[in-house]
């Protein structure tokens, strides 16, 4: 059996649009980069932290398989996680506006017997935003909950002039990256029928 330990909407989306047979686990871990740990390293342990919790919490059962990820904006090694509010959100737009930054998605799966990975590594360049654009889009309230306080998939698509890498990256959960670990570990798509 397949378990996704993720509560959010879009991870789910995106693995149903890939057409697996799942279930969410609600589960939560701290989200604090360690001195010293790279960008990288944070949100490898992250997603791995998730995957680990969820196989836990099912008491480890043997026919387990849970899938953990974690996204983060990167800018100068800086990791932008969610914003803490408007004024942190507003900061970081502020940051990303006219610049290139990285998102990093890195997706484990986890069972009893073996651990899998995946790291996928998107380059996203933001036009400039004068604050009126900035006000704007914290009014939709789009930005919260979000890392780097945008979604590519909503109102922010149009701050963005280029995407090097995967959309779906970007969005939380790459799914090619996603489909080749899930399939080098036997889980099958449910078959469609026509």
């Amino acid at each position: 059996m397949l378990y996704l330990a993720s509560r959010s909407p879009r991870r789910h989306q995106l693995l149903e649009q890939l057409g697996y047979r799942f279930q969410g686990l609600d589960i939560e871990v701290p989200e604090v980069r360690a001195a010293g740990e790279s960008a990288q390293d944070y949100v490898s342990r992250v997603a791995r932290e998730k995957a680990c919790a969820g196989l836990a919490a099912l008491g480890s059962a043997p026919d387990a398989r849970v899938l953990g990820a974690d996204t983060e904006v990167v800018l100068d090694d800086e990791v932008f996680g969610k914003p803490r509010d408007v004024a942190d959100a507003a900061a970081m737009l502020r940051r990303l506006s006219g610049r290139t930054h990285e998102v990093m998605s890195v997706v484990w799966l986890v069972s009893v017997a073996a651990e899998t990975t995946a790291v996928s590594r998107s380059q996203v360049t933001f036009a400039a935003l004068d604050e009126a654009t900035i006000a704007a889009y914290l009014a939709c309230g789009e930005a919260f909950g979000k890392a780097g306080a945008y979604a590519i998939q909503g109102r922010a698509a149009a701050f963005i002039s280029r995407l090097e890498g995967s959309y779906s990256g970007v969005m939380g959960l790459p799914l090619h990256e996603t489909a080749a670990l899930l399939a080098a570990a036997g889980c099958l798509p449910v078959p469609v029928h026509g």
